[in-house]
C-alpha cells in the first residue's frame, strides 16, 4: 500500500518524546509526511498555517485535551481525518473523540505494525469518504473508476489540471473532489464560469480592481485568484476565453502573481488552478483561437471525463441516487422495469445533467408512486431503442453492457429484498443458487451478501 501513502500529511500530537520520535520514524519511512508537536498550543498553531490529511493526537496533553484539538480542527478542516492514541483506556474520552469524527483509536503501547494498520485503515476510510462525497459523483463503471484513480494520484500534487469532456459530464464535481482530496482542502474552492462573464469584466473578476479603476469601481475589490488563496480556483469553459485575456492569464500563471485592474503593483498568489472545457481545445490551438503556450501551461495533467453513453453501468445508480435525494419532497424513488430499460437504451446527449433533470421531472409526475414510462419525457419513452449507448469511446456498440446493467440491478434488488440471503434471492429470481453465485461473480457482486 505504500504507493497510496505518498503525499499524505499527518500531524502527531503527544507529550512523550519517545512516542513522537517512534511515530515520526515509522510514518516517514512508510511514505507519509509527518509533523510532530508536544502540546495543544503548538498543534493549533500548525493547523492555522498548514493543512493535513490526518490528525493523530493523545487524549491527555499537558496544556489541554486532544478532544479539544479535534473539535477545533474539525471546524477549520472538515475533510481532515482524525484518530486518537492514549495510555489511559478511558471509554468516555474515546467515545467523545469518535463522536467528534475520529475514525479510530490505538492504545499505548503499540507496535509499528499496529500503528501502520490503524493509520492505513483511517486513510482508506478517508479516500472512500472523499470518493463518495459530492452531489452527483457516482463511481460505478470501469471508466469512472479509472478517472477517480487519476484524481487520487494527481490530487496530492499542485499540478495545474485540465478537465475535458462534454457538457454535463460532471467536470465541476471532479474539480471539487480534486480539491477535497488535496493538501489545500482546508482552503477555499472558488468556481468561475469564465465563458459566462463578458470579456470586458473577466479581468476584474479574476484579478480584482482598485477604487476608481473604471466607472462604477467605487471600492477596491479582490478578484477570484486572491479569494482562492491557499485553495483552488476552478475556471470552467476556459476555451471561450478571448485572446487578450488569455495573455493576461498566461502571465499570471508564469509569474505566480496578478495585477489588479487600475493598479501597477503586482500581488503574489498561492492558488491551484483547475480549468475545464467542453470544446475541442486542441483543435482551437491548431486553428489559432487558443494560445498554444497557455494550453500547455493549463494542460500539465489532463483528465477526460467520459460521456454518460460511454459508461452505461452508471445510469441506474445515478438515477437512483438522484431519486433518493428528491424522495424527501415528492417521493417516487422506485423505477419500473420498462423505465429502467428506457433509461439504459437512451443515448443521454445532455449527460449526467440531463439525467438529473429527467429524474426531477419524473418525481413530480409520479408523486409517491414508482417511476413509469409515462413519467419520462417523450423523446425517451417513445423510442427507447433508437440510440444505443456506447460502452467506450471507440464507437463500438456493446449490447452485453446494457444486459449486464439490467441483470446487476435486479440481482442487487433481490439480494436487498431477501436481507442478503443468496439462496432466498435465487428463489425470487427463479434461479438455482449456484447459477446466482456464478452471475454475481461475473458481475462483480461479491461482497456484503450471505446465505
Amino acid at each position: 500500500m505504500k504507493g497510496s501513502r505518498g503525499g499524505y500529511r499527518v500531524l502527531v500530537v503527544d507529550d512523550e518524546p519517545e512516542i513522537l520520535s517512534f511515530v515520526k520514524e515509522v510514518l516517514n519511512s512508510n511514505g507519509f509526511l509527518c509533523d510532530c508537536v508536544s502540546d495543544s498550543r503548538q498543534a493549533l498553531g500548525k493547523l492555522r498555517t498548514r493543512s493535513y490529511h490526518l490528525l493523530i493526537t493523545d487524549i491527555r496533553l499537558p496544556d489541554g485535551s486532544g478532544i479539544d484539538i479535534i473539535r477545533i480542527a474539525r471546524e477549520k478542516h472538515p475533510y481532515m481525518a482524525a484518530m486518537v492514541i492514549t495510555g489511559f483506556a478511558s471509554i468516555e474520552g474515546i467515545k467523545e473523540a469518535m463522536d467528534l469524527g475520529a475514525m479510530d483509536y490505538i492504545p499505548k503501547p503499540f507496535s509499528m505494525e499496529e500503528l501502520l494498520f490503524a493509520v492505513e485503515g483511517v486513510i482508506k476510510k478517508l479516500r472512500l469518504r472523499k470518493h463518495s462525497s459530492g452531489k452527483s459523483l457516482i463511481v460505478s463503471s470501469p471508466a469512472m473508476k479509472k478517472v477517480m484513480e487519476l484524481v487520487e494520484k494527481v490530487s496530492i500534487t499542485d499540478s495545474t489540471i485540465l478537465l475535458t469532456g462534454e457538457s454535463g459530464t460532471g467536470k465541476e464535481m471532479i474539480a471539487r473532489s480534486l480539491h477535497r482530496m488535496s493538501r489545500r482542502s482546508a482552503g477555499p474552492f472558488i468556481s468561475v464560469n469564465s465563458g459566462g462573464i463578458p470579456e470586458g469584466l473577466l479581468e476584474s473578476e479574476l484579478f480584482g480592481h482598485v477604487k476608481g479603476a473604471y466607472t462604477g469601481a467605487h471600492a477596491t475589490t479582490i478578484g477570484h485568484f486572491q479569494a482562492a488563496e491557499n485553495g483552488t480556483l476552478f475556471l470552467d469553459e476556459i476555451g471561450n476565453m478571448g485572446q487578450p485575456m488569455q495573455v493576461k492569464l498566461l502571465r499570471a500563471l508564469q509569474e505566480r502573481e496578478i495585477t489588479p485592474v487600475g493598479s501597477t503593483t503586482p500581488i503574489s498568489i498561492n492558488t491551484r488552478l483547475i480549468s475545464a472545457t467542453n470544446s475541442n481545445i486542441r483543435q482551437d490551438v491548431e486553428e489559432g483561437s487558443f494560445r498554444r503556450d497557455l494550453y500547455y501551461r493549463l494542460n500539465v495533467f489532463e483528465i477526460r471525463i467520459p460521456a454518460l453513453r460511454e459508461r452505461p453501468t452508471d445510469v441506474i445508480p445515478l438515477a437512483e441516487h438522484f431519486l433518493s435525494g428528491m424522495r424527501g419532497s415528492s417521493g417516487g424513488e422506485i423505477l419500473s422495469d420498462r423505465a429502467i430499460t428506457a433509461l439504459l437504451t437512451y443515448s443521454w446527449p445532455g449527460n449526467v445533467r440531463e439525467l438529473e433533470n429527467v429524474m426531477e421531472r419524473a418525481v413530480v409526475l409520479a408523486a409517491n408512486g414508482p417511476i413509469r414510462m409515462e413519467h419520462l419525457p417523450d423523446w425517451i419513452s417513445d423510442s427507447p431503442g433508437d440510440e444505443i449507448p456506447q460502452a467506450d469511446a471507440s464507437g463500438a456498440v456493446h449490447l452485453n453492457v446494457i444486459v449486464d446493467s439490467v441483470e446487476r440491478h435486479y440481482i442487487q434488488k433481490a439480494l436487498t429484498t431477501s436481507g442478503g440471503v443468496r439462496s432466498r434471492a435465487a428463489k425470487m429470481l427463479g434461479l438455482k443458487r449456484t447459477t446466482l453465485l456464478a452471475r454475481m461473480k461475473k458481475l462483480g457482486i461479491v461482497e456484503g451478501w450471505k446465505g
